[in-house]
């Protein structure tokens, strides 16, 4: 029994999309997506690396491929704008799964904000300690958010903040760019700031880069939180009198 044609179809027979999982563009033809490899590779020669990470050589795609079939492995474009483009043997379900696990752990490292907290009678050593830890954060990629908290008649005087704020900006310039002017917010004045491209990145407060896993965020345990008393003995109803 025949069935009837499609119009328009014409004896075209139905396409059969070998690469499931594609989007489909025109037609209604499945793309495949992800790099080339196989028979889709349309460049005449290629350069060729083995399932090893060696470098094989140059050749014709098509002995490139018969090379890949002898492995059980598929031929795979990872760079094609290179001349000749340049193609991996590899398991392609593994080489699917280590690219994604790569380009998760990249954006989940370029995303993170770190802290750097001041305070306004902050003397000139520890701010230097605070600029060095920004500035090292900043060369590893991290963005930086500048935090200075105000305490009871600290508030009186926040010029003293802005002050301090401008000053690190200054301090970090060469490895950083503000995203914005400091606010004042309640008790904190902040601004955030973003590292410049890799290639410009220098340190100046630092001999060398310090591992980032070796360096925590800024918890500011000396300042004993917003909510601490300005004089202690004060909570307690005055000085407690010594006994001789």
């Amino acid at each position: 029994m025949a069935f009837p044609q499609q119009q328009g179809s014409g004896n075209r027979a139905p396409y059969q999309g070998a690469n499931r999982g594609g989007r489909r563009g025109h037609f209604g033809r499945v793309q495949q997506q992800g790099p080339r490899r196989n028979e889709r590779i349309k460049a005449p020669d290629v350069r060729v690396i083995g399932p090893d990470g060696q470098q094989i050589g140059l050749m014709s795609s098509a002995a490139a491929l018969q090379r890949a079939r002898e492995f059980g492995l598929d031929l795979v474009e990872i760079a094609a704008n290179a001349r000749p483009p340049v193609c991996r043997i590899v398991d392609y379900g593994k080489y699917q799964y280590e690219e994604s696990k790569r380009q998760k752990k990249q954006k989940v490292a370029t995303v993170k904000m770190k802290e750097v907290k001041l305070r306004p009678r902050c003397d000139a050593h520890d701010l230097k300690i605070k600029i060095r830890r920004a500035e090292n954060f900043l060369f590893h990629g991290h963005k930086i958010k500048l935090i200075l908290s105000f305490r009871f008649r600290e508030l009186e005087h926040p010029e003293v903040g802005y002050d301090l704020i401008r000053q690190a900006l200054a301090d970090l310039s060469h490895i950083a760019s503000a995203d914005h002017q400091p606010r004042l917010l309640g008790r904190s004045m902040s601004t955030t700031l973003t590292p410049v491209s890799q290639n410009k990145r220098k340190l100046i407060h630092n001999t060398a880069p310090e591992p980032i896993e070796e360096i925590d965020d800024d918890d500011d345990d000396d300042d004993g939180g917003d909510d601490a008393p300005e004089n202690p003995a004060s909570s307690l109803g005055g000085a407690e009198k010594s006994t001789p």
